[in-house]
């Protein structure tokens, strides 16, 4: 069993849907404000394993925009709650370069281990209009060939994931050890 640190119950039913053994622990940690993910991971890993004994995990994403700079990257959970998917599809009014990727960082640790830390990243680009009601957050602007994230069933977006990705490389190293 391992206690996945997240208030997100997307990123949740996402990573029991690989794991099956994941307890949520909705227990919060401070996200730096950092230039990378793996930065914000590690920070808050350090907080919460001195919190949790045993087994801890705990992910942090980013939608990073490539004719935005990387926009919003380590911000995109603040922009989600503040502009939201219409907020960015206004600030791509009028841009041909839709090209996007997610890039998801797990930071892991056990009782008696030192932090461990993975990724994955997913290459799509940003539509012209949100579709589909699944998944959550930025899935339904974020496209990959003709489908919305949004517009995947679990099983679907878990094959191509970047959360998907960095989990099952996650999964693998435990297995190996």
């Amino acid at each position: 069993m391992i206690y996945f640190v997240t208030s997100n119950k997307g990123k949740f039913v996402e990573a029991a849907a690989i794991f099956g053994d994941l307890v949520q622990k909705d227990i919060g940690y401070t996200e730096i404000q950092a230039d990378t993910l793996e930065e914000v991971a590690s920070f808050g890993m350090n907080e919460v394993a001195a919190r949790l004994k045993g087994p801890v995990m705990l992910e942090d994403a980013g939608l990073f925009v490539e004719a935005l700079q990387g926009f919003p990257g380590v911000y995109s959970a603040y922009v989600q709650k503040t502009i939201g998917n219409a907020g960015i599809l206004r600030l791509m009014q009028g841009v041909e370069n839709r090209r996007a990727y997610f890039k998801s960082v797990i930071a892991y640790v056990d009782a008696d281990g030192e932090p461990v830390m993975f990724s994955g990243v997913v290459h799509g680009q940003i539509g012209f209009e949100a579709r589909g009601s699944k998944g959550f957050g930025y899935d339904p602007i974020f496209y990959v060939g003709d489908l919305s994230l949004g517009e995947m069933e679990i099983t679907e977006k878990n094959r191509i994931s970047h959360r998907a990705k960095s989990m099952t490389a996650l999964k693998g190293w435990l297995a190996s050890r």
